[in-house]
C-alpha cells in the first residue's frame, strides 16, 4: 500500500486554499461590481494556471499517465481519466436536463389532470419522455466506462 507523503497532502490544500481565497469577500457581499469583476477574473486565472502547472508537473514525474510510454492500454494514463470525466458528464447533464424536463412537465399535467380526467395518459406521457432522458444519459455512460477498461 502506498502512503501519500507530506508533500502530496499539503500543496493541494495550499493551491486549493490560493483559489478560493480572492472569493471570499465576494461571497460574503463586502465587495463592490469591479471589485468582485476582478476577483472573479482572477480567481479563473488562477484556476487554470494552477491546472495547467499540475498536468505539467505530472508529465515531468511520471511521462506514463499522458500515455506517452505506454503499453498500448490507456488504464491508468489521463485519456482514461477523460473518459471517466465524460461518463460522469453524461449522467450528470442528462439528470439536469431530464429534471428540468421534468419540472416543467409535471405542474402542465397536473393541471390538465385537474381539468379533464381523460388527459390522464396523454400528460404522463410527457413527464415520462423527460424521465427517459436520464435514462439514456445513464447508458451512455455505461457504455462509456465499459469501453474504459
Amino acid at each position: 500500500m502506498k502512503y501519500l507523503s507530506i508533500i502530496e497532502v499539503i500543496v493541494p490544500l495550499l493551491l486549493v486554499i490560493m483559489i478560493t481565497l480572492p472569493l471570499i469577500k465576494v461571497f460574503k457581499g463586502k465587495t463592490t461590481t469591479k471589485s468582485a469583476k476582478r476577483r472573479l477574473f482572477t480567481h479563473i486565472s488562477g484556476f487554470f494556471t494552477i491546472v495547467l502547472l499540475v498536468f505539467t508537473m505530472q508529465l515531468v514525474v511520471n511521462p506514463r499517465i499522458y500515455g506517452f510510454e505506454s503499453d498500448g492500454s490507456i488504464v491508468g494514463t489521463i485519456a482514461q481519466g477523460f473518459g471517466f470525466l465524460a461518463a460522469a458528464l453524461a449522467t450528470g447533464l442528462s439528470a439536469l436536463g431530464a429534471g428540468i424536463a421534468v419540472a416543467a412537465a409535471a405542474p402542465a399535467a397536473i393541471g390538465a389532470f385537474s381539468e379533464n380526467e381523460k388527459n390522464f395518459g396523454k400528460s404522463l406521457i410527457f413527464v415520462a419522455l423527460g424521465e427517459g432522458v436520464a435514462i439514456y444519459g445513464l447508458l451512455i455512460s455505461i457504455l462509456i466506462i465499459g469501453n474504459l477498461a
